[in-house]
């Protein structure tokens, strides 16, 4: 009989899925940050290498956007069925528009 290997939840579909999010949220806004910066040092110096770095972190926050909102999604549903709720208890408050 082999003995079982511990593992963390976090590793698992479904679990942890705010703090994946943060993880990555991180990431991003670090990725976004290098990105910027490399964008201007291309723009002043443009050195080939800049561009290059420019792109691939530039690409690394679309990356990791999708990231952010894979994880958040499982999220949602409490969320807006809450809102949902809260929505069908009050009458529509819409502003009446009259004619002149």
């Amino acid at each position: 009989m082999e003995p079982t290997k511990p593992s963390l939840a976090i590793l698992y579909p479904g679990n942890c899925e705010p703090l994946k999010a943060t993880f990555h949220s991180v990431a991003l806004v670090l990725a976004a940050v290098m990105g910027a910066y490399n964008t201007a040092a291309w723009m002043r110096r443009r050195q080939s290498h800049l561009a290059i770095n420019a792109t691939i972190y530039i690409a690394a926050v679309f990356w990791e956007q999708r990231h952010v909102a894979h994880h958040l999604v499982p999220c949602l549903p409490a969320a807006s069925s809450t809102a949902l709720e809260g929505n069908e208890a009050t009458p529509d408050r819409a502003p009446q528009v009259r004619a002149a």
